[in-house]
Formats: structure tokens, sequence, C-alpha cells
């Protein structure tokens, strides 16, 4: 599995290598095309995503390269909100899933993407807590307990606009004891004890193989995310990535995303 964080000089050192040993080997021109004009087949696909998307994701990597040998595919998952900012700073990769249009918006706006995004999937919040739920919380309003330790995301990041509208919705004010800059950050707080409780998605209390357990609220329908996923304009790959970007949007891809709780675009 090759899921992990990708220094900004890390595109470009792949690019200058596989250039060399085109050059050697002279089966491929300067810009990476074969002698008889068609794309060349595998590399190294850099694949920015949004934290919960990463079980669906490493699942998907297996498949995808199973199906294109030859394909190294590299996962960097964070908060779409740290994603986003690296992308419009440099930061070489080929794909960008965010798990909220607004901080799509912001690669969109900076112009560093191929075409127009497109939605893959549909996630809502749910409250995560231990199993069997000791806290006795059934409702939103119960994370406003002064006995109850609540985690949330920080605003900026997807997770964190979605519970601010959830609150807003069910006219409730939580004051956290943390803001964490990914989903995934608070399930770890609430699965290691160091929280009551959190706000997360659904797809992450069902990743958590029962280390957690969710609580439905009525007002999670307030906040549903809409996941987009788009080309990035500078890709080192552009051809294995919007091959990726088509086996994630399509039949397969929508298999897994379901099987893992993510709702249909």
């Amino acid at each position: 599995m090759k899921t992990r964080s990708i220094p900004r000089v890390a595109g470009a050192a792949i690019a200058a290598t596989a250039l060399a040993v085109l050059a050697g080997c002279g089966g491929a021109d300067a810009g990476g095309a074969a002698e008889d004009g068609g794309q060349a087949e595998g590399g190294t696909l850099t694949v920015f995503a949004a934290a919960s998307l990463t079980g669906t994701f490493q699942e998907l990597e297996q498949k995808f390269e199973a199906a294109h040998p030859g394909t190294d595919v590299t996962l960097n998952f964070a908060g779409s909100s740290t994603l986003a900012q690296q992308i419009n700073q440099g930061a070489p990769a080929d794909v960008f899933a965010s798990a909220d249009e607004k901080n799509m918006t912001k690669v969109t706006d900076a112009g560093n993407q191929q075409g127009e995004p497109q939605v893959l999937a549909t996630n809502t919040l749910q409250i995560a807590v231990a199993p069997q739920n000791p806290k006795g919380v059934a409702a939103l309003p119960d994370l406003a307990r002064p006995d109850l330790r609540t985690v949330v995301c920080a605003p900026q990041v997807p997770c964190g606009s979605a519970a601010e509208k959830v609150e807003h919705a069910a006219g409730v004010d939580i004051a956290p004891v943390s803001e964490e800059q990914d989903v995934k950050a608070v399930l770890q707080k609430v699965t290691t004890g160091n929280a009551d409780a959190g706000l997360v998605y659904k797809t992450d209390v069902a990743a958590s193989g029962g280390q957690a357990q969710g609580v439905d609220f009525p007002q999670a329908t307030e906040a549903v995310n809409p996941y987009p996923i788009t080309v990035l304009k500078n890709a080192q790959n552009p051809e294995a990535a919007r091959e990726w970007v088509e086996f994630v949007t399509g039949d397969e891809g929508r298999q897994v995303l379901e099987a893992a709780g993510f709702g249909a675009p």
C-alpha cells in the first residue's frame, strides 16, 4: 500500500527520472509519448483526497492498479482545506477529491483544474460515541451538555462547516473541547477515550470496525456534503488521472463507495 504524504519535490523528481529512462531506451520522446504517437503507459499517479475517503480510495487503488499494470497510485489524505491550499501553492498532484464544493472552488477559482469537477458521492454527519453509548447520547442537543467532552472538525474543514450548519439547524451551541483538522482525528479522539462524542461522517463510524457507535440525528439532512473530483491542471500523468476519475465515478467505484456508506451523487 502506497499511502503517504508527498514532498513538494516528489513530482519533479519522478518526472526527471522518467525522462531519463525514456531517453535512454529511445522508446518515447521527452513528452512521454510512445514512438507511434500513443500515450505512454504506467507511471506514478498522485491523488490528493479528503481524509474521509481513506478506506474507499485504498480499496480502489488496488483495483485500479490491477487493471492498469505499471501504474503506481500514490494516495495523500488530509483535510480538504489543507489539500486545496497545498495544490494552489504548487504541490505536485494529478487528481484532487474534496469532501465539499467550497474547497474544490478554491482550486477551480485559481484555475488549477482541467475541465469541470464531477461529484463522485455524498456524505452526511453522524454522532460518534463509544460502543454501547455509555454517556447516553440520543440527539444533537446532547452535545452541548456540560458533562460531555465533544470534539468537532475546525470550521474551515468540510466536516466542521457541516457541523456549523447542523448546529444552526438545531439551535444548538456546542462548545467543543477541541477542533481537529480532519475527520479522522475527530474519530480517533472518540475511539481512544479522549472525547465522549464527536461529529464525523457516517462512513467514518462504519469504517471504525466497531470501535465507535453512530447516533443519527434529523438535522444531518441539512448538511449533505457532495464530494467533487477533478484532474489537476499541472498533472504529471494526465492520462492516468483521467482514467482514475472515470474509474472512481464509474460502476465499480460507485459500488465501493456505496458499500462504505456514501450516498449517490
